[in-house]
């Protein structure tokens, strides 16, 4: 099982990254998840997150207690929610929106400059789809292939090319990530 917890602020597509990911698991990789999501009164512009929680057996209950991967797109969300997050969890950040400290325990953290990666393709509003390429190729919760046949119906049609292009973009990022931390590590 895995506690999952996407965040950011409101406009960002987090709701929507928990939407594909759950989609992508239930549907297309054998898995069962759950989705939760929480948001400021004022939507666009505060704090918002997603909770999935997968399993290889049903989902008893829907809430996430001690998340084992985090994925913060602001200060505000990495400021509220890295707290929360398991001593050897995961931390995946913006790395040109948050300002993390050092890990604490056994956390490993991986950044990737998901909005700056975006704009280049040409359009911010992408950059959760950088997020979740990055956090499909560093996680390996959920496969490649099942995240691009999750997006139909959750993305816009007319973009849905651009939109798998960003998936792309992130998930190569990752992969490179980890080959590179591998050869550095023998």
């Amino acid at each position: 099982m895995a506690e999952i917890r996407f965040s950011g602020f409101g406009g960002q597509g987090i709701v929507r990254c928990g939407l594909i990911s759950g989609k992508a698991l239930s549907l297309y990789d054998n898995k069962y998840a759950t989705m939760t999501q929480s948001f400021g009164p004022e939507a666009r512009g505060s704090a918002c997150s997603s909770q999935l929680v997968v399993s290889d057996e049903r989902v008893l209950y829907p809430y996430i207690s001690v998340p084992e991967i985090l994925v913060a797109m602001s200060q505000e969300a990495y400021e509220k929610y890295e707290p929360d997050l398991k001593d050897n969890g995961i931390l995946l950040i913006d790395k040109d929106l948050v300002k993390a400290k050092p890990p604490r325990g056994k956390i490993r953290m991986y950044a990737i400059p998901s909005t700056r990666f975006a704009e280049t393709l040409g359009n911010r509003i992408i950059a959760n789809l950088v997020m979740l390429g990055f956090f499909t190729a560093i996680t390996k919760v959920v496969s490649p292939e099942a995240m691009k046949k999750a997006l139909p119906g959750l993305v816009p049609e007319r973009f849905l090319d651009l939109n798998i292009r960003a998936f792309d973009k992130g998930y190569d990022y990752g992969m490179e990530l980890l080959a590179a931390e591998r050869k550095e590590a023998s």
